[in-house]
């Protein structure tokens, strides 16, 4: 029996989670080839970092990657991958925990009173390797997990309230009477008598009182322990209505005795903020019938709009530090404008519920150097050492449809741009870093063609990006195009994996959404938006530079909710000593900055200067940044309402001017946008089989996972359900139906 030839065009997560996982077995040579070609020198895609050997061998990555507790497919991906590579015990990084650390502190930026505050949040760590979560939570589980978190916020904000509000509730209509005393007949056998006004409570109904008095805290508590016994959704209309009676009964005394204190009470502003948005999202799981129908059914409504159709406070909540800082994780603002931000409720809903709820360990993981060297680095060696083939430098440029001996539709044939020519058969990616292995920020041209490489270097040549002027360089001098490679199916490759995201595809397969209506259909409905990112070295701790909140840990923040075009920053410090540079003289402190960024139209790949132009406005909203906006973070930078430039690290090596040695960068290429998930679209997402092209399989966080959002954890379980249906491992894929009725 002859193996099956398997091509992946594309070197991102989910390509590169498909090829671990279609290596698993031992004998897996013995079924197929497999070959990966890659644009450019390097792996990564999106989450691609390299290493710069000019400036201390430093970390530049495409933006901020920060995993979360709660992907559980990641951690057990990259679980494997770490124990199968088996590194020395004394190497750097040896095993996943010592690559990545939990992270508990997370700050939020509210606008009040003209002036910018933080709110910030120490998660509790949770016990356990996220590796062994998992994210088969029925909604039902969602609901009773939400109303643990509820009773903990709204007994805090009765603490809060004692002097200035009222916190008895008193139930008189029959309807309302009939439902607490069927919650009561759930749980008479063990209701907690210790709760305050528990008492009353049971002497009231059992006395067929006129009036049933209560708190808002012990109704939460009964109203817990009833939802505690349903192991799933209750069919049961009265069991539904207690819910509804009971947050609809506890909204009404935020509203009476509450709201008026808010304004006054940074505290409990922030309380009400949770359980307001927890009550919110708790109707709507029951009113709109989440519970039944999965997730998806809710997908026809923005997030905002489903809380404030499901009764968020419009004012404090719908708008609020944790709804803005949700949007600006997943760069929720098509094409960049920040006026009109836009993701599915139900995406948005079950993302949130997961991050919160699901997590084991820290709420977020942060790697303990670029991810390129944390995840692409040790998958490429493992897959190397497994037979997988690497073919760098080849850029995708044609997909072209055809028919099999049967008549089915196929990828005919694949055609690929060589990029550069090497010294030798097979290029070696990698350099060493304190031994630790990484991907450099540039190309080897010490393995490539010396008079190409001396090219590539006069005219500042980027083979990663779609506006290169290249293959005009390379004609002009060489009297020649291009070299090109032609792949046919059945000869030089039997299954192509698309590894490409979805941006792509009107550049790459044009022919093939013109002869397949639901691929033409994703391509168009699933959105991306193009992001910017900076870095910069400090010479000034956090705390020097004047932002103090913190956490028992001492962990610097991740933050978010803070002013465009940079809405996110993420204290860094933890990856100076991963970094080389000179001992008698390192920076002692790294930001990270990341945002959507605004960019309605893309010209066509002859518009060679494009890059640079957005480039130069990613610039200007950095030196903005500095100049005007974190001065509401890092006021001890500035002097005289002035930003101090020499906050900044200087490489004594380099002649440049201070800001000129940071990084930035923008991200506006088809294959490096980040995929949105705007309201409707979540329909038009195939699974990897589901083009009617019989060889083809698509993956990447653009297809049909079961997040279906643009994240690490889509992109692995897309590679994940790649490989399953190739050879049918892994079998079963932590959260994929969510999205689909109970």
């Amino acid at each position: 029996m002859s193996k099956e030839k398997i091509t992946i065009v594309g070197g991102g997560v989910a390509a590169m989670t498909a090829a671990v996982y279609l290596t698993e077995q031992e004998d897996w040579q013995q079924h197929r080839e497999i070959t990966v070609y890659q644009q450019g020198w390097r792996l990564g895609g999106k989450g691609a970092s390299g290493r710069n050997q000019h400036f201390g061998q430093r970390i530049e990555e495409h933006g901020l990657h920060v995993w979360f507790g709660a992907y559980v497919n990641s951690f057990r991906t990259l679980q494997g991958v770490y124990n199968n590579l088996d590194r020395p015990a004394s190497s750097p990084l040896a095993t996943w925990q010592q690559a990545f650390k939990p992270h508990s502190f997370i700050a939020l930026q509210e606008f009040i009173d003209n002036e910018w505050q933080t709110w910030p949040i120490d998660f509790p760590t949770v016990a356990g390797n996220p590796a062994d979560g998992s994210l088969d939570i029925t909604v039902w589980d969602f609901v009773t997990m939400t109303l643990a978190w509820l009773k903990k916020w709204t007994g805090d904000i009765e603490d809060v309230c004692e002097q200035h509000a009222k916190t008895t509730l008193v139930t008189k209509k029959p309807r309302d009477q009939f439902l607490l005393k069927h919650l009561y007949q759930q749980i008479k056998a063990n209701i907690d008598t210790q709760v305050t006004s528990a008492k009353q409570f049971i002497d009231d109904i059992e006395s067929d009182a006129a009036e049933i008095i209560s708190t808002p805290r012990s109704l939460l508590t009964h109203l817990q322990q009833f939802t505690a016994q349903q192991t799933t959704h209750t069919d049961k209309q009265a069991d539904r209505l207690v819910i509804w009676y009971i947050v609809r009964k506890l909204k009404r005394w935020f509203k009476e005795q509450v709201i008026e204190l808010l304004d006054d009470n940074a505290q409990l502003r922030r309380l009400y903020i949770c359980a307001d948005l927890a009550i919110a999202m708790l109707t709507g799981l029951i009113k709109d019938k989440v519970y039944r129908d999965g997730f998806g059914v809710i997908n026809c409504y923005d997030f905002r709009q489903w809380l404030e159709k499901n009764g968020a406070n419009s004012a404090y909540s719908v708008n609020s530090a944790p709804v803005r800082g949700f949007y600006d994780l997943v760069f929720a603002y098509p094409n960049g404008d920040f006026n009109k931000p836009n993701v599915e409720a139900g995406v948005a809903a079950l993302a949130m519920l997961r991050i919160g709820l699901c997590y084991k360990g820290g709420v977020m993981w942060k790697m303990q150097a670029g991810m390129g060297d944390v995840i692409f680095a040790p998958i490429y060696e493992l897959l190397k050492k497994r037979g997988v083939k690497f073919k760098f430098f080849h850029q995708l440029t044609q997909l072209t449809p055809g028919q099999d001996s049967h008549g089915q539709a196929v990828v005919s044939h694949i055609e690929l741009r060589q990029q550069v020519s090497l010294n030798s058969g097979e290029y070696a990616p990698l350099i060493n870093v304190k031994q630790l292995p990484c991907w450099p920020s540039e190309p080897l041209l010490d393995q490539i063609n010396p008079l190409q490489a001396h090219l590539l270097q006069e005219y500042q040549v980027n083979l990663e990006s779609f506006w290169s002027d290249w293959p005009e360089v390379y004609e002009a001098h060489f009297k020649q195009p291009l070299p090109s490679l032609t792949l046919v199916h059945g000869v030089d490759f039997d299954t192509l994996i698309l590894g490409v995201s979805v941006a792509s595809l009107e550049h790459v397969a044009a022919d093939l959404l013109s002869d397949d209506n639901a691929l033409a259909l994703q391509a168009s409905k699933v959105k991306s938006v193009a992001t910017q990112a900076c870095q910069v070295w400090l010479n000034k701790t956090d705390q020097q530079l004047g932002f103090t909140d913190t956490n028992s840990a001492q962990e610097g923040p991740i933050l978010s909710g803070f002013v465009e075009p940079f809405d996110t920053w993420a204290a860094m410090s933890n990856l100076v000593d991963k970094e080389a540079w000179p001992d008698s003289d390192p920076p002692v402190n790294i930001a990270y900055f990341c945002s959507a960024f605004t960019c309605e139209h893309y010209p066509p790949a002859t518009a060679h200067h494009f890059p640079e132009q957005m480039k130069a406005e990613v610039k200007q909203n950095m030196q903005y940044l500095f100049s005007i906006d974190m001065q509401a973070l890092w006021p001890h930078a500035y002097t005289n309402n002035k930003f101090d430039w020499q906050v900044f690290y200087q490489d004594p090596h380099s002649i440049l001017p201070v800001l000129e040695q940071q990084y930035w960068r923008v991200n506006i290429d088809p294959s490096e946008r980040y995929v949105l998930s705007v309201t409707g679209s979540s329909k038009f997402r195939l699974a990897t089989d589901g083009s009617h092209y019989k060889n083809l399989r698509l993956t990447g966080d653009w297809i049909k996972t079961g997040v279906n959002a643009g994240c690490v954890e889509a992109a692995v379980m897309a590679g994940m359900q790649t490989s399953r249906s190739l050879c049918g491992f892994p079998s079963q894929i932590s959260g994929e139906h969510a999205f689909e009725k109970g």
